[in-house]
């Protein structure tokens, strides 16, 4: 069997996976990096952007080493090749916790309970939930669910489409380092650094990719596509911005303004602030669909692709 109907083959069967089944409830393997890296950066932190680099190498470089060995492995057995790219798949995409967890914290605000709000708003970002209010928590509800359909499971995919089994987990190593060291924190402003800006670079074509699944998806393509233009680049990530002002486009809400993360105040730009309207509770519901929309397109478009390169290559 081609590489090509391998990828397409199990990378389909992992996201069904991923939609009905979700994460792993023990034994998740990116929670098993992610000790690794933690483990890791006890020996080698130093506060120095070379100790950095060479904890982005050890880390992201081991896992995709690691799963570059279990892709030769099983190269000539393709039953087994399209089961673990099944299996590297749903470890690796996040689409049906994302939309779990944001369901949660619009469930407590629609039941009125700003607090169960509040607490449940860490397992989707690290703002500050305390210095939020209501509307603002489900504006950051709605800005994660955009921001992870591209981290958490597009950009797993097209990295996939290039790269098979490393690719995804490539990606998604690179993806929680990122989450992990690459904030501006005084520890990690030096530390973070290598491990931020590679994830910049592997995330941007999953978020142009994301956006334009946002206008195609959102119902609202000409708003999506000025909000975009528009707003994009005056977000201070060069990966969310075009992924956050596509979604507040075809959503018809703003996004972005005042937050708080550990007590760090920013101010942030206003995304699609002329033609949209508060982020209501109700919007949270519409953002999972949307992501979940565009999860299924980005299938769609990442398995076509590996294909026709495919067909071009015999």
């Amino acid at each position: 069997m081609r590489a090509d109907r391998i990828f397409a083959y199990g990378a389909t069967a992992g996201l069904i996976g991923d939609l009905l089944l979700g994460d792993p409830r023990r034994g998740h393997p990116v929670a098993a990096f992610g000790r690794a890296a933690a483990a890791a950066e006890s020996r080698l932190w130093r506060d120095h952007r070379g100790w950095g680099v060479l904890h982005t190498l050890v880390c992201a470089g081991g896992a995709t080493g690691a799963a570059a060995l279990a892709a030769r492995a099983v190269r000539n057995r393709p039953a087994l090749a399209v089961a673990l790219t099944a299996a590297a798949t749903w470890s690796v995409v996040g689409g049906a916790s994302l939309g779990r967890e944001a369901r949660a914290v619009g469930g407590a605000l629609a039941a009125g309970d700003i607090e169960l709000a509040r607490e449940r708003l860490p397992h989707l970002c690290g703002r500050d939930p305390q210095a939020l209010d209501g509307p603002q928590i489900a504006r950051a509800v709605v800005e994660s669910v955009a921001e992870n359909t591209s981290d958490a499971v597009v950009g797993a995919l097209v990295w996939g489409a290039l790269g098979g089994v490393p690719g995804l987990v490539g990606f998604r190593a690179v993806n929680t380092l990122d989450a992990m060291v690459g904030h501006r924190s005084p520890r990690h402003r030096r530390y973070g650094w290598a491990s931020a800006r590679l994830d910049d670079v592997v995330g941007w074509p999953g978020a142009r990719l994301t956006a334009a699944l946002a206008v195609a998806a959102g119902g609202r393509p000409r708003d999506a596509v000025r909000a975009w233009r528009a707003d994009a680049g005056r977000h201070p990530s060069p990966n969310a911005g075009p992924v956050e002002a596509s979604f507040a486009g075809a959503l018809g809400v703003r996004l972005g303004g005042t937050l708080a993360y550990g007590g760090r105040v920013e101010h942030r730009p206003v995304l699609n602030g002329e033609a949209g309207r508060e982020v209501r509770v109700a919007d949270i519901e519409r953002a999972v669909r949307l992501s979940r929309r565009v999860s299924v397109l980005a299938l769609a478009v990442c398995a076509a692709g590996r294909l026709a390169r495919g067909r071009r290559a015999t």
